[in-house]
């Protein structure tokens, strides 16, 4: 490789290996401990991809705020203003070591996690108390999450990927809801559809989920890549919304502008993949 490119893969995929903070953690399993779900696993397939990764990323976290809860957690318990990219990293950084790190690290994080939800507490603005551990909550944050994921691995990475493959991925995650405190976690591709058809009546948009949105979408942090790329991962993130929550947001993608999105984040997909092996 010339000395230029090779140049440019280092700056590329540190630039990326400091987005994710893959430095700081450590992935390294004992002789025998293939982790929670191990190299042949669906999980391993749809989160090796970084692009679709970050993509099903945004589209989860927009999708998360249109639950009241999961939007006063946000708004009460983080400096979304200053680092609304904070939350995709230390997403991703749960992602990756329960993923690809050792059943003991993957246990201690899961744990970790569900310590600090039951300290993340509050009241809505009509009065309603919510609290992070509150599994029906946990359950809405995963099933967005999930199904964000899987379906950007599909459009990305693997659109021919099969429907029992698609299952497996899901019961696999499933096992992390669980872990976490989540209660009647869907275990198919069909009944996380249902689920997320059965709570649209419990979504809103509000003045508060409009401020989010105009913080991660308008406002795209300079930290993640350069100004094209960000733009580019927003608008994808947008673009996979299904069309309901699309036009909850207002954020609604029209027809023609579609494929230019698509065909951009694949190719900066592969720009990603060339950078980082």
């Amino acid at each position: 490789m010339a000395q230029g490119a090779a140049t440019l893969k280092d700056a590329i995929g540190g630039r990326v290996r400091g987005l994710v903070g893959s430095t700081e953690l450590d992935l390294s399993r004992p002789d025998g401990d293939p982790g929670l779900f191990g190299p042949g696993s669906a999980t391993w397939a749809v989160h090796g991809d970084f692009t679709s990764m970050m993509i099903g990323g945004i589209c989860s976290l927009l999708m998360q705020m249109l639950h009241p809860a999961a939007l006063a957690g946000v708004w009460d318990h983080s400096d979304f203003r200053r680092d609304m990219l904070g939350r995709l990293k230390r997403t991703a950084q749960f992602v990756t070591v329960t993923t690809y790190g050792s059943t003991a690290a993957a246990e201690a994080l899961i744990a970790r996690v569900a310590r600090i939800h039951r300290h993340v507490t509050g009241t809505l603005p009509d009065g309603t108390p919510y609290a992070a551990d509150d599994p029906a909550l946990l359950l809405w944050v995963h099933a967005a999450e999930v199904d964000s994921f899987l379906r950007a691995h599909l459009r990305y990475r693997d659109p021919a990927m099969p429907m029992a493959r698609q299952d497996a991925y899901v019961a696999e995650m499933a096992q992390i809801a669980t872990a976490l405190g989540a209660q009647d976690v869907p275990v198919t591709r069909a009944a996380l559809s249902a689920y997320l058809t059965a709570m649209r009546p419990a979504l809103r948009v509000d003045a508060r989920t409009r401020e989010v949105v105009r913080l991660l979408v308008r406002r795209p942090s300079p930290s993640l890549l350069n100004a094209p790329a960000n733009a580019l991962m927003m608008r994808a993130g947008v673009e996979l919304l299904p069309g309901w929550a699309a036009r909850m947001h207002g954020l609604a993608t029209p027809g023609p502008a579609r494929p230019a999105i698509r065909l951009g984040a694949l190719g900066v997909g592969g720009l990603m993949r060339w950078a980082l092996h």
